[in-house]
């Protein structure tokens, strides 16, 4: 199936938490109730959503082996959806703006907020060791949590030999269940990377130990703390933590994998613990959820301004035109906008999840596949089409800078750092 739905709606101005020095965790906000449209959807100097644009990367990405592709934008009270594909292939479900995901390393971004949010509270010191707090468990006093947060620690990340081969290496930890305390010491098996706060190399190791530090520190799961700090005050009504559980509850999409074998049949990879993740990628939600979240953090509404401006305390990271602060990535656009988020790759699924600087603009889009670097790569046009609108580069100017110099054409696939570097095909 590969008609697109497009729905553009008004919504009233959400009920804001509000402004506070240290998080209010029974704060809230609702569902905002439908206004005119003819409220402007935007401040005369933000780009109006290219809404045709965006329906032109998500039906790309269905061209190159997504079974289903959905975006979802929210401008100020104004809500833009689109939606190409299925759902679930053996039904063939239309995919919708309502399913859930699996939201991979986006998840590290609310880990990143319930330790800030701890800062905030005094509990935790961002550039004390993290064996002042967990004490013996890593082999280098030197190691901040400042370090864990940023990807500087130099803690190799366990997932590249674990999903060396991406089908026989997921089917061995679909339904395992680890303790946080064993994907350390499978990092620790193999030298670190780079000696403390030397350089950004991003390893999911650093968010286990963040998992971790959170369960120390609060006496709770991690579980816990992600409903008690963040889900229930923004009312996200689609974002569960399962862990060890396999399912994802209610309406959802199903995800698929891409072989590593070009022409063998794609995986359904939908069930499974994701315990080879839990806090550094473990998180279900939906593209409405994550744009709540997102306007939220962005708007200052989940810690202080003094945290909020330490996320964005931005080092070089992998990829052009990319930064990384402490759980939060920032992307720079063709039209010279930058926006703040993070990426999110776990088998089944890619997503990005963005936002504006002043969280007033934010986009949730997601493909039902990963293993697809060529689709992950396509994926990324949702950001300019959102963000830049019709002033963004044409998109075969961007493609030209991607096959620049690749073997007969082909756009070389991206290292997605979210996930492991599995074998992708393009």
């Amino acid at each position: 199936m590969t008609s697109a739905r497009v729905v553009v709606g008004t919504v009233a101005g959400a009920v804001l938490l509000p402004l506070l020095a240290v998080p209010a965790h029974a704060a809230s906000a609702t569902e905002p109730a439908a206004r005119s449209a003819s409220a402007s959807p935007s401040a005369p100097s933000s780009p109006a959503v290219d809404l045709a644009g965006v329906r032109g990367v998500l039906r790309s990405a269905l061209a190159q082996g997504a079974p289903g592709a959905m975006a979802r934008i929210d401008d100020r009270g104004t809500v833009f959806r689109a939606a190409v594909g299925v759902a679930d292939r053996g039904s063939e479900r239309a995919m919708g703006e309502a399913d859930r995901f699996r939201i991979g390393s986006v998840t590290k971004t609310f880990t990143a907020v319930v330790l800030l949010q701890l800062v905030d509270e005094k509990k935790l010191n961002l550039d004390a060791p993290v064996n002042r707090y967990l004490p013996g468990l890593l082999p280098d006093d030197r190691i901040t949590v400042r370090h864990i947060l940023g990807h500087r620690s130099g803690l190799y990340d366990y997932t590249n030999d674990m999903f060396a081969k991406s089908v026989s290496g997921f089917e061995a930890v679909r339904k395992r269940v680890f303790t946080p305390t064993e994907l350390v010491k499978l990092s620790l098996r193999t030298a670190r990377t780079n000696a403390p706060g030397a350089v950004y190399s991003y390893s999911n190791t650093n968010f286990v130990v963040a998992g971790m530090l959170v369960e120390k520190l609060t006496g709770h799961p991690v579980r816990t703390e992600y409903e008690n700090r963040i889900i229930g005050p923004l009312k996200l009504r689609d974002t569960f933590y399962v862990h060890p559980g396999m399912t994802i509850p209610g309406r959802h999409a199903r995800g698929y994998l891409t072989p590593d074998q070009a022409g063998a049949p794609l995986v359904d990879a939908t069930e499974q613990t994701v315990s080879w993740a839990q806090s550094a990628g473990a998180l279900i939600s939906s593209s409405r959820d994550l744009n709540t979240f997102l306007s939220a953090l962005l708007g200052g509404r989940l810690t202080s301004a003094a945290q909020l401006a330490q996320m964005e305390r931005w080092m070089p990271s992998s990829g052009s035109g990319q930064a990384y602060g402490l759980g939060l990535r920032r992307r720079d656009l063709s039209c010279g906008v930058s926006v703040y988020g993070h990426t999110g790759a776990v088998q089944g699924f890619y997503t990005y999840a963005f936002a504006s600087k002043d969280g007033k603009r934010a986009l949730a889009a997601v493909a039902n596949t990963s293993n697809n670097g060529t689709v992950l790569n396509t994926m990324l046009g949702t950001l300019d089409s959102a963000f830049c609108g019709k002033t963004a580069k044409a998109a075969e100017a961007a493609k030209a800078t991607r096959t620049a110099g690749a073997p007969h054409g082909k756009a070389p696939v991206e290292r997605h750092e979210d996930m492991a570097p599995a074998v992708t095909l393009d």
